[in-house]
Order: C-alpha cells, then structure tokens, then sequence
C-alpha cells in the first residue's frame, strides 16, 4: 500500500520512492530533525564521542547573538549530520579523560569541581571516549552536583541490592535462567495463563516455559508505588496518576516489569494517562541507565593495580528508547508527558521545537468527530524525527541520533533515514541498542503505512556495521551474542486489535521476560446506531488468505451485484444512492474497473472517491450522487479515515468488507442513513445494510457484532444474519 499523508488542499499521494536526508526539509526551515550545517571542527561523531562541546553550549541557545552550528538555518543538514558525523579532532582537553585512564595517579587529591561559565565553540575531544566518559561530562558540564543528587549517587551504589525490574532484567541476569528462557522463545514455547478479568475487559499472559514450568520472572509490582522508581520520578508520579484502577495497576505492572504489552484498550479518556505511564517508564529506565554507568566509573577509578574488572553496562550506541507516532501533535502529547515528568531546569531548542511541531494555523470543522479531532487537530505531518538527549537538570531537542536518548519519529520520517534495501550507504546502526520501543495510535499508523512500521521493527537490534568509538569492554554480552531482541520491550498502543498487530505480537515480540495482551469486551456497534435499520451480514466460505480475495470479488459479483444493478436501474434521478465501501485500496480499484469495463454493468452510472481522488473530483463525485445522476458511489476506509465525508444521498450501504474501525460502521450506518429516515418521502424498505464478512474476519466482527455475538455467526449454520 502506498503511503499517503493529508494536505491543505485535499489528499495527496506521496511516492514511494525513497529520498536521501539531505534532501529531506521537513516544512520549511524547521522541519524534521533538521538544522544548519555545522562546521566540520564542531560535529562529533556518535554516542561514544564526547559531546562536551555541545552540552557546554547548551546555556548558549538562549543567547540569540551567537552564531553557533547547530541553530535554526535555511540550509538542511546533510545525512551523515543528522546520524552524527566520524569526523573528530584534536585538541588539549584530556584532564577528565586522564582522571578515567586507570593508570593515572590517585594518591593526588581529587579537584574540586567548579561550575564552568564560559565556553568557546572551538572546544572539542581528543580521541572516541565511550559513554561512560560522556555521562560524566554530561555532569560535569553542569557545574557543581545539589544534594539531591548528592543522595542520588548515593542510591545508585546499592543498585545491586535493590534488585528492582531494571537490574533484574538488564543487569544482574542469570546466566543459566537466561538461556532456558531464550530457548523456549526461539522454541515458540509459551506458558499461557489468563489473569484478572472483569465485564469490560480481559488479559492474557505468556511466559517462557522450560521443563514443562513457566520461568517466574519474581516480580512483584502491582502498581507504580512499588515499582521502585527513582525519588524525583516518584514524586511526580503521586502528582500525574490518580485513581488508578485494576486495569491500570496491572498495566503498570506490565510495563515495569519490562514484559512486552500489546494494549488494545486505548481511548481518548486515558490516553494522557497511557502517556505518562509511558514517560515515567522511560525516564526510570534512561536515569538507572546513566546511573549505573556512572558508579561503575567509580569504581574503575577507584581499583587498585592488577585488579581486573569486568563492568558490562551499555550497548553499542547510546539511543535506548524509540517512540513511533502518526502525527508531530501526537509527539507534543509524547513530549509534553515526558516533560511533565522530567521537569528540567533547561531545555535546548525549546523554541524551534515548538514552532516545527506546536504551532499550526488550520482548524478543523466542529462538526468532525472528537477522534478525529485528537489525531488531525494541530500539526498534522507525518514527516518528522526528533531526537532528545537527557542529562540531569537539561533536556536538548533535536540533537544528533547517535547522541540521543530518546528518539520520536513517524514511520515514513524515520524510513527516509533508514534508505531502502540493498542501499550501500544506509544506517540504522543508532537503532543497535534500543531496549524499548513503543508504538502510540497504532491504529493511526495502520491508515499510512504499515509496511514503514515492519520494515523499522525488522532492523532493530542488528549487529552495527561500525564501531562508532564504542568500548566493548563495557558492552553487555547478550548484545555482543545477538540476543537483544529477546531484551527489548516493546508496547503497543490502540484502540482496537487487527491482524497486523497480532503478526507483531507473535513474530516480534521475543521478550523473554514475557509478554501480555489486553482486550476489551466489545459490545459491538450496531448496539450503539441512532437508527433502527435492517442490517444483513452475509458469510462466504474462506479460510485461505491468499485466495479471500478472489472468492470476496466472486461472492459480490455473482450474489450482490445483480441485486443492486436491479435496484440502481430503478432509482435513476431519485436519489435513491448505494454506497459501496471498500476497505483496501487494491478491492476499490478491483470492483471500480469491473463495473467500467463488465457488460453487465455497462447501464450504471457510478462515481469514485478514495484517499488518492483530488479534491475536485471528490466534489463532483458527491454532487453528481446527491443529485441522482451517479447512482453507485465507491468509498474507501482511508478516504473516510482523513476525511471524514459527510456524504449525502444514501438510502443503502453495501460493506464489500468491514471496516477495520468500528467508529467507521457507526458512523456510516447512523450518521449517513439517518438523514434519509427522516425523509417522508423515503420508502423505508428501500433502507438498509449488507456486511460481507468471511472467518478471517473475526476481530473486525467482533467489533461490529459484539463479543458475545461474533461466534455464531462465525459457526452457525446458513450464511445470512439479519438484524435489526
């Protein structure tokens, strides 16, 4: 399926054909991950390079009389600045690096640290520190450590004692019990058990299971308060989340415990509070990350000579955290819960940030959904990538992917980056030691295009193809074995499941702390129509999917098509209209040319609107059905998905398949159909639905029909349902 963004002026169809970066500018000079060019002595190369220069400026972004690299330009950045140049230079700035090299001398007396005020942009780093070198930096920049970081320090000399989900998961692994997990993953071998249920909702859990046994993963959190969160973190969670019920609780539960989540109970009432759980996740994991990086530095600096110590504490590159989303207004929700929980005293770039992704002049109608509204109201590009980078008091927007802690992007921006296969120069090494990835709206993601969402999955935690000045001294051995997979937790968010989730939830999600599906009980959205109408589902036999097409194309055109031919053929200038909605794009055009080009329907006059229709035949399309003259109109699910049509001159809908959105077939049976009710001149027996539906339909059923109706139909006998 091609990708396809919306637009001021109505849909428009984006080319699959991959760009570079650097012809990549985002909207205007703001946007994307893109800023000026910068000078070849400031760029630094990747995580593992020290980034002093950079922090050290970081007071500089307020001053707007310094011209530094790295501001606001016309000119884009290039490909290798995006990512994070090779390029390193030489200069006299080794006092830090020298206190780190075992061999220097401590009997001296430790100096003091002062708060640096000045800086000049010519400051760079002699040779590729690793990042443990650049965590301390990061400190140290920062001038003098408070109190409370003071106590923090002291709390992360007793982080083996705690034992908390991190360390459990991560870093102080058995060797022997993480074996017998990852062979039971590669073996397929789940112990599934369903947990707490209630009439709104269900779960189900599956673990790795060795010697006929489920591998217990000793966790024992039940809600945030026991997931041992850092103390700043703590605090602001008390603040965010307020009655929380079971199901939160045990979400929580989920997440903290690094299991994999697939949750399909999004909704826009807990959509903010499904962010900040998300946000006080990720920050917990990057500051015990950091954390533990910098007391094993001490310890180093502190061994005596001979001793031998083998610390194992990082990956091959310093991103541990991607976020996808649809929009850049869903990456300032992220970002907002992020900092609503982080709280820094400084945030670089704030401005350019806000002016790429927050500010936006359109409006949408009032008379949109309120989904609608949530998704499309703002910034509504689908081109973007942003990284972030946390220290202890700052947060900087936009850096370099390999200095990043965190990075947000669109499937389609962040593909652009990637290059396609067989593509000599891509990268995706910055994406070799990312420990979660989370997927917001998914649901959203599945409208642009799914494949971008695949093909990112599929080059996560592969072998880098360089170094990238990194000290594999310090990396964790299961990623230098190539097992990071079955670490990384991964969470999906939606508001409903479909297949292609589901082909995550098996196929890429190997997490071997486990992983846990939530699902609603649907009551299903004929119950919830404005209008008593008769709705017939019609089942044909199929249980191939490579052959459901055909036999669906077979079924309409033999069984349906007739009837509605006859009917069309009486209601020429009535308006009288059928609406035929088609899911996928490849059936819209499959049907469109049969009723161009068959004799049989050589007679019907019919219209088109899908995704990639310009607005000003979309226009005509609905003039010409309103006024009789096109008695059949083709629709699309993506059309109505960035449009939302309010389309007029229906008196019968004909689902080719169901949709996957179940707001969708509400919309369209109520909303659409309840204006010709009302119509006195309306032969209420002209009115009515017909769904076609096979086997491999069952979670779009379930959705329409209901939880407690979708199996009989499924098995019942016959292959007609009426309700009304």
């Amino acid at each position: 399926m091609a990708p396809f963004r919306r637009g001021k002026n109505g849909p428009r169809n984006r080319s699959t054909v991959l760009k570079p970066a650097s012809a990549i500018g985002g909207q205007g000079r703001r946007g994307g991950l893109l800023a000026s060019k910068s000078a070849s002595s400031n760029v630094f190369q990747t995580s593992r390079v020290q980034e002093s220069a950079e922090d050290l400026i970081d007071s500089l972004d307020s001053n707007p009389s310094t011209d530094f690299p790295g501001s606001d330009s016309d000119e884009p950045l290039s490909h290798d600045e995006i990512l994070g140049s090779d390029e390193v230079h030489e200069h006299p700035y080794n006092l830090l690096l020298q206190t780190l090299n075992p061999t220097f001398p401590h009997n001296e007396p430790r100096r003091k640290r002062r708060k640096i005020s000045s800086v000049t942009p010519t400051v760079s780093i002699q040779g590729p520190p690793s990042e443990c070198q650049q965590a301390v930096e990061d400190i140290e920049d920062e001038g003098e450590l408070s109190e409370e970081d003071s106590a923090d320090d002291s709390d992360i000399a007793n982080l083996q004692q705690e034992r908390d989900s991190f360390s459990r998961h991560f870093a102080d692994t058995d060797d022997d019990q993480t074996l017998l997990r990852i062979q039971a993953v590669q073996r397929n071998d789940w112990t599934v058990e369903k947990t707490s249920a209630s009439s709104a909702w269900f779960s189900t859990l599956r673990r790795p299971t060795a010697c006929g046994e489920a591998l217990d993963d000793e966790a024992h959190i039940s809600g945030y308060q026991h997931s041992k969160l850092k103390p700043k973190l703590e605090r602001f969670a008390k603040e965010l989340l307020h009655n929380t019920d079971d199901l939160t609780n045990q979400l929580t539960a989920s997440i903290f415990n690094y299991r994999d989540v697939l949750y399909s109970a999004r909704t826009l009432d807990n959509a903010n509070a499904l962010r900040t759980l998300t946000g006080l996740h990720i920050l917990n994991h990057i500051t015990q990350t950091r954390d533990r990086v910098l007391k094993n530095n001490v310890k180093l600096s502190r061994r005596s000579d001979g001793e031998d110590l083998e610390l194992r504490d990082q990956g091959f590159t310093r991103p541990k955290v991607l976020i996808l989303l649809p929009t850049r207004q869903s990456c300032v929700k992220m970002v907002a819960a992020l900092m609503d929980a982080d709280r820094p005293e400084q945030q670089g770039n704030i401005k350019r940030f806000e002016q790429s992704y927050a500010n936006v002049d359109d409006e949408l109608s009032p008379n949109k959904p309120e989904d609608f509204k949530d998704l499309f109201g703002g910034n509504d590009d689908d081109m973007f990538r942003l990284g972030l980078k946390f220290s202890r008091r700052t947060v900087k927007f936009f850096s370099q992917f390999y200095n990043s802690d965190i990075v947000l992007a669109s499937p389609l921006g962040l593909r652009t980056v990637l290059g396609g296969d067989g593509n000599k120069k891509a990268d995706y090494d910055f994406l070799s030691s990312i420990e979660i990835v989370v997927l917001d709206q998914s649901e959203a993601l599945l409208m642009q295009n799914w494949e971008h969402v695949e093909y990112i999955l599929e080059h996560l935690n592969l072998q880098p193809k360089e170094a990238h000045g990194c000290d594999f001294s310090r990396v964790r051995s299961w990623y230098l074995e190539g097992q990071a997979k079955y670490f990384r937790q991964t969470i999906l968010f939606s508001s409903f499941n479909f297949p292609a989730l589901n082909k995550l939830y098996t196929q890429s999600m190997l997490n071997i702390a486990g992983k846990i599906k939530f699902a609603r009980v649907h009551k299903g959205a004929i119950v919830d129509l404005a209008t008593s109408v008769k709705q017939t589902f019609s089942r044909f036999g199929s249980t191939d999917p490579t052959s459901e097409p055909d036999e669906r194309f077979k079924y309409f055109s033999t069984a349906v098509l007739p009837s509605l031919i006859k009917k069309s053929s009486r209601s020429v200038g009535s308006q009288q209209g059928i609406l035929i909605f088609a899911p996928l794009y490849a059936d819209f055009v499959r049907v469109r040319n049969h009723l161009a080009a068959s004799s049989s329907t050589q007679h019907v006059s019919f219209g088109s609107v899908s995704e990639y229709t310009p607005v000003k035949e979309v226009a005509r399309a609905r003039s010409h059905f309103l006024s009789g003259r096109h008695s059949m109109l083709l629709y699309t699910e993506r059309a109505h998905h960035f449009r939302r049509y309010r389309l007029k001159g229906i008196s019968k809908v004909v689902f080719y398949g169901l949709p996957e959105n179940p707001l969708f077939y509400r919309e369209i049976v109520s909303g659409l159909l309840d204006s010709r009710f009302r119509d006195p001149k309306t032969n209420q027996r002209d009115i009515g639905v017909r769904c076609l539906f096979s086997k491999l339909d069952m979670l779009k059923l379930e959705r329409i029909v209901g939880t407690q109706r979708y199996l009989s139909l499924l098995s019942d006998q016959g292959d007609t349902f009426d309700f009304v």
